[in-house]
């Protein structure tokens, strides 16, 4: 990963000083991105038109084409065999990073009968001017898989090392081409990440390139808190890591024109499918308030029995596009946090105020609008009994949280400030933990022809690698295998992915593409011989793993580098475990 960076960390500072104005699209091609996620700007091109385009490229026959990227699992990698195959007479002008990201916009921007005979022409054309293996990562950028084992924080280290090291703004050759010269490494060490968490921060509040590289490049990284901040109409990212309801988390925001949005927690627009909450959001908020954004819960809502109901209840509501006259699921938000108010970022501001402004903003409605409830003590006894009735209450659990000064909402650094106390502590039964799907085994006897059981994984943030935690093949309805055999198996790959850290004794049959998490049940957890997850934390050479997982939903509100991370996983263990054998 610290190869990945500095890779990518140099190409960013030649960029900069030989042609700042590609920065930006530089950025977004190694984020296989067209722009913010808020803005969901989508290609809109599948394999079956990728295929078409390779095929008419290259005189190849379409069933040839299909039958190799079945065997390969990789159309990048057909795409690139084909290319090399081809000889052209007159040879296209060269390919530039700036030409590419425009012509992906342009695919992007296309709608109508006619857009996907369009979209073939402008993939054909990229293709024919392809060179060595540039073939390769058109087709996977076209196809949302760039596969360069290049996660987002890695991109944000990478552009913080290179604005830190070789300032922008300066003429070529450069007067200072590594600020970090003569440092020793732990002072140089300490100084990147110094920074870095400037720019994580601010990213965190303004996800959008757009606004901030401009500002990089002209006021360096020290300025960014004061030029880009949470804005209403621009989903920040959200530090809430799991539900405290059985909802889904949500960012609304009141813009100063009255409008209202709804982002999801990753930055999704979710607008159009909540116009109920557009409909009540106005007259819950005061006269005071002309600009905001709340971070909150929607619960489905039971209006007879006026109680909450469960998650898999507010799944079967549409996902866009919603006529509040159909709707038959109603919803309740729960807000609990205020982070921008008429103009102010209160990210910095310590709980106690937040909260008190939330109280001072909104106005509560039985069913409709109303604040997560809370106790402020330190007694453990008292906390104990306020998650014993939030459960009977049909909660998640708590949020346990420190009310002064270091409660800030940090987004963009571990925090001990903020701890979840789950409902499953209370039952012995063991913790719920979201885990990535990587691979799958093939069934046996009743589920021969599908998957029978499937390897599991959780994220290591620092290394942005998925460590195996255990192999699960219970919980699993008939419906669920059928239904996770379909979709999985569009995300076959070759050969495991070089962030997997797995042991060749659980290697499954199929491999898995890192795209979906799975919320799961354990009984307890186990050191491993065999199992990666946190390995060298609890002990030397041993993981963790889950013994007796149960499969109890998917999560997809939870992107995969969301799923639950090693250190969690290692915090769940008990100390006093002796080391046991993998589940």
């Amino acid at each position: 990963r610290l190869r990945n960076i500095e890779t990518l960390s140099n190409l960013l500072r030649s960029v900069m000083l030989l042609s700042p104005d590609d920065l930006l699209c530089c950025v977004y091609l190694c984020l296989n991105q067209l722009g913010p996620a808020y803005l969901g700007i989508e290609l809109g091109v599948g394999d079956t038109v990728l295929m078409k385009a390779v095929a008419q490229a290259t005189g190849r026959q379409l069933d040839k084409i299909k039958a190799e990227a079945q065997e390969k699992g990789d159309l990048g990698l057909v795409a690139e065999s084909s290319r090399s195959n081809q000889r052209t007479m007159f040879q296209p002008a060269n390919l530039t990073a700036v030409g590419v990201f425009a012509k992906l916009k342009e695919i992007a921007s296309m709608s109508g009968n006619s857009a996907m005979n369009k979209k073939i022409d402008i993939i054909k054309g990229l293709f024919v001017a392809c060179r060595f293996s540039e073939a390769r990562y058109i087709v996977r950028s076209l196809g949302g898989k760039l596969r360069i084992g290049l996660a987002e924080q890695s991109v944000l280290a990478a552009l913080n090392q290179a604005v830190c090291l070789t300032p922008p703004g300066q003429d070529f050759p450069p007067a200072v081409l590594d600020a970090g010269k003569g440092m020793s490494t732990e002072s140089r060490r300490t100084w990147l990440e110094e920074k870095s968490l400037i720019l994580k921060q601010t990213y965190c509040e303004m996800p959008n390139y757009d606004v901030i590289l401009p500002v990089l490049l002209k006021e360096g990284i020290d300025e960014l808190p004061k030029h880009c901040k949470l804005t209403p109409g621009r989903a920040g990212q959200s530090l809430q890591a799991d539900t405290w309801y059985a909802g889904q988390s949500l960012q609304i925001h009141i813009l100063e024109n009255g409008e209202v949005r709804v982002f999801s927690r990753n930055q999704e627009d979710n607008t159009s499918k909540y116009p109920d909450i557009i409909a009540r959001i106005p007259k819950m908020k005061k006269d005071s308030v002309v600009s905001c954004v709340l971070d909150s819960e929607a619960v489905a809502w039971d209006r007879e029995k006026k109680q909450i109901q469960p998650f898999q209840v507010l799944t079967t509501r549409k996902r866009k596009d919603v006529d509040a006259s159909e709707i038959k699921v109603q919803v309740c938000i729960y807000a609990f946090d205020l982070l921008y108010l008429n103009g102010e970022s209160l990210v910095r501001q310590p709980l106690s105020r937040r909260r008190a402004l939330l109280k001072e903003s909104f106005s509560e409605t039985e069913g409709e609008f109303v604040f997560a409830r809370y106790i402020d003590s330190d007694n453990t006894e008292a906390i104990g009994e306020f998650l014993e009735q939030s459960v009977k209450d049909s909660c998640e659990g708590l949020m346990v949280k420190t009310l002064e000064k270091d409660a800030t909402y940090e987004i963009a650094k571990r925090s001990h400030n903020w701890l979840k106390l789950k409902k499953d502590y209370l039952d012995g039964v063991g913790d719920t933990m979201d885990l990535c799907v990587i691979g799958a085994y093939m069934g046996k006897g009743k589920r021969a022809g599908a998957y029978g059981g499937f390897l599991l994984a959780c994220y290591d943030d620092e290394g942005e690698e998925f460590q195996s935690v255990c192999k699960i093949g219970t919980g699993f309805k008939d419906e669920d295998l059928e239904q996770h055999y379909k979709f999985l198996k569009e995300h076959i790959l070759p050969k495991p992915r070089a962030y997997y850290r797995v042991d060749q004794s659980t290697e499954p049959d199929v491999w898995l593409d890192a795209v979906q998490v799975w919320e799961v049940k354990c009984a307890d957890l186990s050191l491993s011989p065999i199992y990666k997850a946190g390995m060298g934390l609890a002990d030397p050479e041993k993981g963790i793993s889950l013994r007796f997982p149960r499969f109890l939903r998917i999560r997809d509100d939870k992107k995969p580098e969301d799923a639950t991370n090693s250190l969690q996983v290692t915090s769940s263990y008990p100390k006093g475990n002796k080391p046991g054998a993998d589940s």
